[in-house]
């Protein structure tokens, strides 16, 4: 079947998917809700994942979805509806990345930082996990990040990593195996700093 034939959403996608795409394309506004509702949660934890802030994680899901909801209709189908979302949500992450890199350097030079935490707060050990593998993710570069985060916290196949991250399998499994060795690392030097958490 020619790639002309199969239309814009093509054999890749779930058969599940498929009748709901072709409603959103058609413009069903309940399908699109529908879409939303299934794929929200996975966006909003992959977007976390990625390192995106807790007070921009709305907004980052929100840009994501208008971008499906602009592009839903040259969606070819070459790939599953969700290894395309893991792919938009990896741009707006870099783009969230950039802009925060330019925001914190002001920051630190318009202003004096007075952080303070609170021991006895509950959920400290559970805060304190969070930042710590938030930190260890930050020591990664981008690549080897988004290899960590799509195969060992999102479940992923190597072949689907390799597609997303567009690398060969071969550069998805060096990758993979640095960025745990540094994720690792940065975790054990991160557990002395923590205390008795």
């Amino acid at each position: 079947m020619s790639s002309a034939a199969a239309g814009p959403l093509g054999e890749g996608n779930t058969e599940c998917d498929l009748p709901l795409l072709l409603e959103c394309v058609q413009g069903n506004h309940g399908a699109w809700r529908s879409l939303h509702f299934h794929y929200y949660p996975v966006t909003i934890a992959f977007l976390r994942k990625l390192g995106v802030r807790e007070l921009d994680l709305e907004d980052a899901s929100q840009e994501v979805f208008l971008q499906v909801h602009r592009y839903l209709s040259r969606f070819r189908g070459d790939a599953e509806l969700k290894t395309w979302l893991y792919r938009l949500c990896i741009t707006q992450a870099r783009i969230l990345r950039r802009r925060r890199r330019v925001s914190d350097a002001l920051h630190s030079l318009f202003s004096v930082s007075t952080d303070s935490m609170n021991l006895s707060s509950p959920g400290f050990c559970e805060e304190s996990a969070r930042r710590r593998v938030q930190a260890a993710l930050d020591s990664l570069s981008e690549a080897e990040r988004i290899v960590v985060v799509l195969y060992d916290m999102e479940g992923l196949t190597g072949k689907q990593v390799a597609e997303i991250s567009g690398c060969k399998e071969g550069t998805l499994w060096r990758r993979l195996h640095y960025g745990r060795k540094k994720f690792v690392r940065a975790l054990e030097a991160s557990a002395p700093m923590e205390g008795l958490t």
